[in-house]
């Protein structure tokens, strides 16, 4: 099967073809980071507007790319949730309008399985049961999955998600947006034991996520610092620095508990943030442990719709497809609530 995948949840624009026989074909994806920069954060009707503007340039440059047209299709998988509920509404929209001109079937897909199956997209042979990372801007989940559509929330964020966080920091030691990269950039001058930051809800069992506290110990110590002698470039880098360690290091312990709690020897790792050198570097040490640990290559941490065409294929390569042309989003979507394959 052939399946064209939509991803429109957010601020990206990404768009793919997959072959459940050859693999991923070819895709493009278009970024709105430029747009919302200047307002340190997405504007949705901005987002939903830009959508519009390339979801259909961006399809014909991925089939022609892929060496096809739309009528050489099987099937479309598009992102219906969760997400931005007027930037769903475009990618479902043109989804199944284009099914319904061409006669196949379509299937709307959770963002967060994409992210969760996207490692083996590259990496089809991970053993099973495994740990999931989920870690992006809006998610901070540690899922145990078992098979395609089985899955167990161990763990979430109890407020801000870690790639909030970065961009809150961000913003507060005005580096620019998205903060992610930008933190990990300025880090690389500093020194990460400069500032004690807490390594938040490791003191206690469990397995939630806490990180709005982070920001509020960067601020204060921001604020010394320009009482102090200025917020100087390296007070800055060192301010990344440290706040990039207190992150990383709450990361690697939740996922070493959620490993010795279900006995499973693979960790997974995907979403935005999955594409910090720094986290994956603390967690390749859990290899020398016997744990199998994979993520995507770094185009596919962010939104694209390479996750979205090989989620849907794994799904619709079992006959799978929504049930009629109406269309549905669910910007709220559990990842528990979705059937197994």
């Amino acid at each position: 099967m052939r399946i064209l995948g939509i991803e429109t949840s957010c601020d990206e624009t990404g768009i793919a073809v997959y072959d459940t026989e050859a693999g991923l074909l070819a895709h493009r994806l278009h970024s709105q980071i430029e747009i919302h920069a200047i307002y340190g954060g997405v504007v949705p009707e901005l987002a939903s507007r830009d959508h519009v503007r390339y979801v259909r340039p961006l399809v014909d440059q991925t089939l022609a790319a892929a060496g096809m047209t739309a009528r050489d299709l099987d099937g479309i998988g598009y992102t219906t949730g969760p997400g931005l509920l007027g930037a769903l509404l475009v990618g479902a929209s043109f989804a199944k309008t284009l099914a319904a001109a061409l006669g196949i079937p379509a299937l709307g897909i959770h963002h967060m399985e994409g992210h969760l199956l996207a490692p083996l997209m590259e990496t089809p042979d991970l053993p099973l049961p495994m740990v999931a990372l989920l870690v992006s801007g809006g998610h901070t989940q540690l899922i145990e999955m078992t098979a395609v559509g089985q899955y167990r929330l161990l763990g979430t964020t109890l407020d801000d998600a870690a790639g909030e966080a970065f961009d809150k920091t961000a913003k507060l030691l005005e580096l620019g947006y998205p903060g992610g990269p930008q933190i990990a950039r300025v880090a690389e001058a500093g020194d990460p034991r400069r500032f004690q930051f807490a390594r938040p809800m490791t003191d206690r069992p469990g397995l939630d996520f806490s990180f709005s506290g982070l920001k509020t110990q960067v601020l204060t110590q921001a604020r010394t610092a320009v009482a102090a002698d200025g917020l100087t470039d390296q007070v800055v880098a060192d301010l990344a620095a440290s706040f990039q360690a207190a992150v990383v290091e709450t990361l690697v312990i939740k996922c070493q508990r959620a490993l010795d709690s279900t006995g499973a020897r693979c960790l997974v790792m995907s979403g935005g943030v999955s594409a910090n050198r720094a986290l994956r570097t603390a967690l390749s040490d859990l290899e020398q442990h016997g744990i199998r640990v994979a993520y995507p290559s770094p185009a596919f941490c962010t939104d694209n719709g390479a996750m979205i065409a090989h989620a849907a294929a794994l799904r619709m390569v079992t006959g799978q497809q929504d049930p009629d042309l109406v269309v549905r989003i669910r910007p709220r979507w559990p990842l528990v609530e979705l059937e197994s394959v």
